[in-house]
């Protein structure tokens, strides 16, 4: 297949936004950052509508950050690549600390490589249940805050995911195609970009429901409604995506659409099945 560059949009960006000193300051870690503030503030303004005190806020940051990110490294080196992170305790080890242990011995620093959005909703779900029990919150009602907020935080990490050519989509030749020069010279689907407008998307459907029915909070509708619209999405999108591992490609689907089916699953649960069930129960 005969491709012409001059169709396609040459992204090779520095993945380096910016160095203090001998610091360099990655546009991933930033995306990150940009992604949680703005959940901060969102989920800050939304406890101030709903009457819950400040104390009862300012945990939540702190659980989620610890939570996102501890759940996202584990769910990539358990999920995407167990075969190397489980073969030694210095592997092991890889898995905590920004370090590469070299076969000839000593270390290299190269930072935390490698986050799996599956594992952060796992991290994120499992944090707010440590959340509310410190603070006797609702559960639904932490959860659905959370979740109208999340989606705009995971616009900006698959931001971070273009910014470093990394989760790069199949061979294309449709016109919006990214030649993605750190990975090769061929246009490709730019699936995080894809993923990137889905989610902005989302975020905006939650905000236009919750002002119109601001009395589904604590229901756990825009939890479900989070879980379902992103996971369903990132379903489908995969098939526009390249393999990320080795072992994915003779399957029939990948991980990343295996580990979105239970989360559809619970979304549509929360979204139908606990309505029905409290409607039930009054």
């Amino acid at each position: 297949m005969i491709f012409n560059s001059l169709l396609y949009i040459v992204w090779d960006p520095s993945i380096v936004a910016f160095k203090l000193g001998p610091l360099s300051v990655r546009w991933y870690a930033l995306c990150w950052m940009a992604g949680l503030i703005a959940a901060y503030f969102i989920v800050k303004r939304l406890y101030k509508q709903q009457r819950i005190k400040d104390e009862l806020f300012d945990p939540l940051f702190i659980y989620c950050f610890v939570g996102i990110l501890a759940g996202a490294r584990l769910g990539h080196c358990l999920f995407y690549d167990p075969q190397y992170f489980l073969s030694s305790w210095q592997h092991v080890a890889e898995i905590i600390l920004p370090v590469r242990f070299l076969p000839e011995g000593g270390w290299r620093f190269i930072g935390y490589e490698g986050f799996a959005s599956h594992g952060g909703t796992l991290g994120l779900m499992l944090a707010l249940y440590l959340y509310v029990k410190k603070t006797r919150l609702n559960l639904w009602t932490v959860l659905d805050d959370i979740a109208i907020a999340t989606p705009i935080a995971a616009c900006f990490i698959r931001l971070g995911n273009l910014m470093n050519s990394e989760i790069i989509g199949k061979v294309t030749n449709v016109p919006w195609a990214f030649i993605f020069e750190r990975v090769d010279h061929v246009p490709r689907h730019p699936g995080q970009l894809y993923e990137a407008l889905a989610y902005a998307l989302f975020f905006i459907v939650g905000l236009i429901i919750y002002r119109r029915q601001p009395q589904k909070v604590g229901t756990g509708f825009f939890f479900g409604l989070c879980l379902t619209l992103i996971f369903t999405f990132r379903f489908f999108i995969e098939y526009t995506k390249d393999i990320q591992v080795a072992f994915e490609s003779g399957m029939p689907i990948n991980m990343g659409q295996i580990l979105s089916i239970p989360f559809i699953i619970l979304g549509l649960y929360c979204m139908r099945g606990r309505k029905k069930a409290e409607t039930h129960g009054h």
